[in-house]
């Protein structure tokens, strides 16, 4: 369906789960989106979500395929290709929740989809805009190591997937955005301790420009917590994203100096420091963080890149290397039994 770019753009939200109400309600929030339909299978379910925002329910997208131009698509991950693969193909822009297929092989066919139809793909990595990590971007971070952590009490929502694709998948996506290089080793384990797959994972990613990644995530925990350590050449980055806060830290010329003068004669002089603490030796900077919610930014992302006026800040090229790196991280637990 054409539409003025002037115009809010006409969305439909297909899927009416927890994400999929979340969804609606930025979308009727929005004055860039006009929530045509809520679109579930479970038609009680559609009537109740699109009752709380002014939308029309249903249980299948065709009725509204003329008075769309764009879609939401929250269904569970093994349906995406199924749901978002013929909008696309029809030219529907799809903004479709993370990760973006199953498989590597549907992931690459959701692709294919939108190039066939001209139509904009954007995942739902709604962690790119979470804004402390969006903070980031005021710093030019060459990363070498990069530590993330991502646990929490298991919800007992999708339990039909291990944690690597449930929650790691947030940072997977993150680091894969910050080192841009190939992948030269990966190293994992996992545990399973609730479900059949795993729900405690750790991996180390060697990327071939030097980066390495440590990743931690497990839905076993007994507290919250999603941070992210990046250590460059030019300084050190911690982030809470739960708390939306973060520190920059990074040498003082002092330092520095002292740094070159130990590399210069092979060996660090303690006398040249004298009676400073290594503390004032540091220029430490609180990351001023502009809050917002990532979901709202997210569908503002996905409008702007419609309209032309932005390139998609999640790609599906984004989205299917996220699920390569994650399929081959399942793979890699697989391989190793997890007890002896």
């Amino acid at each position: 369906m054409r539409h003025r770019m002037s115009e809010p753009l006409p969305i439909a939200v297909i899927g009416a789960g927890r994400m999929g109400a979340y969804h609606a309600r930025v979308c009727a929030e929005s004055p860039d989106v006009a929530l045509v339909a809520v679109v579930d299978a479970d038609a009680r379910r559609a009537a109740e979500v699109a009752g709380q925002y002014g939308a029309e329910p249903a249980t299948a997208i065709d009725a509204h395929l003329g008075r769309i131009s764009a879609a939401v698509v929250a269904v569970p991950t093994d349906s995406h290709l199924q749901v978002a693969g013929p909008l696309l193909e029809r030219g529907v822009h799809c903004l479709v929740e993370k990760p973006l297929a199953m498989t590597v092989r549907d992931a690459e066919a959701l692709l294919q989809a939108a190039d066939r139809g001209g139509a904009v793909l954007q995942v739902g990595h709604t962690e790119r805009f979470n804004p402390a990590f969006m903070a980031l971007g005021r710093y030019d971070l060459k990363p070498r190591f990069i530590e993330t952590q991502r646990i929490s009490p298991c919800r007992f929502r999708s339990m039909d997937v291990g944690v690597v694709m449930d929650m790691m998948i947030h940072d997977i996506d993150l680091v894969l955005s910050l080192v841009r290089s190939e992948i030269e080793s990966i190293d994992a384990v996992g545990v399973n301790v609730i479900a059949a797959t795993e729900d405690m994972a750790n991996v180390r990613v060697r990327f071939a420009n030097g980066c390495v990644a440590d990743m931690a995530a497990s839905r076993a925990a007994l507290k919250v917590e999603r941070r992210i350590r990046i250590f460059a050449e030019n300084g050190y980055v911690g982030v809470d994203f739960g708390a939306k806060r973060g520190a920059f830290i990074r040498p003082t010329a002092q330092l520095m100096a002292l740094r070159a003068a130990a590399v210069k004669a092979g060996r660090f002089d303690s006398a040249a420091v004298g009676d400073e603490s290594f503390e004032n030796l540091l220029d430490v900077q609180e990351i001023r963080i502009d809050d917002h919610d990532a979901l709202t930014e997210q569908l503002a992302a996905f409008v702007r890149s419609v309209r032309g006026e932005a390139p998609v800040v999640v790609t599906g090229e984004d989205g299917r290397r996220a699920v390569e790196l994650a399929d081959r991280i399942v793979n890699t637990i697989a391989a190793r039994p997890m007890y002896p």
